[in-house]
């Protein structure tokens, strides 16, 4: 079973899934989400090809109370594995579960827990305080009883080693894929630089703004206002905040930049810089470690923090590092991290 949490990562589960349930492995696999903007409709399959079923929740008001409180109070999530979740598990019985980040309450079958970032112990200034001891009570507890952890990156597996004590080989590192609705353009550009993620402030959109006005190109900013002090103040520097951006459009707005940036003081893996990649687009980044990992040597990192010297240097070789980007970005893709996660399954049960 895995459950599709209502944060940013819920796409990227259902990639996940797509390439899954059609492995021909030997095993059966069910979802469940009551977000209400993620239901997937049912797909079935015959013979050695598993079957999925997708659980909806009715919407209740409970379910309408549990929105505003994901999207006012980033610990609701406690709220949400606290409710309809463990109920269901309890019907399913299943051999093993899938979490993203906690375990439900009450729950204490197989688990694999996927750890996606652990910002939130480094850089206490990204939540509140409630939001923080909240996360910092129950990640670890997550991460340290489940049978087997998955992460995405090398950077989020040393730090889960090193801050919560979980053995080496009981954590794997399993990156994202790429969605396929990412892909390069004609080659021209439309004149503008591109920042891809939630506003706030772990991932310095002013520096991105800085660096553009510096190199006389416009910033679009397509993202969650997560911060909104600080989309205003983009907003007053001439910034083109967008705010949350449908797939389609994301894509084109990729295909048309000059210059992807990501500036980020944190990252756990750096999916917008993969889709960049993945779509021609020169990527110019910070030199965080997971940024590292997703972009290798086609990403131009900004040296001593000199972002606005290297989206200069992107600009001028852009045909080399829109080149290097594209080859770097065959290198992930859904069907292999399905098969890891499969894996992983299958040691846990073992």
């Amino acid at each position: 079973m895995l459950f599709a949490l209502p944060i940013s990562a819920e796409t990227r589960i259902l990639e996940m899934l797509k390439k899954l349930w059609v492995l021909p492995v030997d095993i059966r696999l069910s979802a469940h989400t009551n977000k209400l903007r993620f239901r997937p409709r049912s797909y079935s399959y015959i013979g050695k090809v598993p079957t999925l079923d997708v659980f909806e929740a009715p919407i209740t008001d409970w379910d309408l109370v549990m929105k505003w409180m994901f999207d006012h109070i980033v610990g609701g999530i406690i709220l949400l594995l606290a409710a309809p979740l463990p109920r269901l598990l309890r019907r399913l019985r299943p051999e093993l579960a899938h979490f993203q980040h906690v375990l439900p309450l009450g729950w204490s079958g197989v688990s694999v827990v996927t750890l996606h970032d652990l910002h939130f112990e480094r850089d206490p200034s990204v939540m509140g305080f409630a939001d923080r001891v909240t996360f910092k009570t129950f990640v670890p507890r997550a991460a340290r009883r489940a049978a087997q952890g998955i992460a995405v990156s090398e950077r989020t597996k040393r730090d889960a080693i090193e801050l919560y004590g979980i053995p080496p080989d009981k954590i794997t590192v399993i990156p994202h894929g790429v969605d396929p609705a990412f892909s390069p353009g004609d080659g021209s550009h439309g004149g503008y630089l591109l920042f891809v993620g939630a506003v706030q402030a772990r991932k310095n959109p002013l520096a991105a703004a800085e660096a553009a006005a510096a190199v006389g190109l416009p910033l679009v900013v397509a993202g969650p206002e997560k911060e909104p002090a600080l989309a205003r103040e983009l907003r007053a520097r001439g910034v083109d905040v967008r705010g949350f951006v449908e797939k389609p459009q994301l894509a084109e707005l990729y295909r048309g930049a000059a210059a992807f940036l990501l500036p980020s003081r944190y990252e756990g893996f750096g999916v917008p810089a993969l889709e960049a990649m993945a779509s021609g687009v020169p990527v110019v980044l910070s030199g965080d470690d997971a940024l590292r990992e997703v972009a290798g040597d086609a990403g131009v990192y900004a040296a001593d923090g000199d972002l606005t010297g290297a989206v200069r240097r992107a600009l001028d070789e852009r045909e080399r590092y829109s080149r290097a980007g594209l080859e770097r970005a065959k290198e992930f893709s859904w069907e292999k991290s399905a098969r890891s996660t499969a894996d992983v399954y299958r040691r846990a049960l073992a």
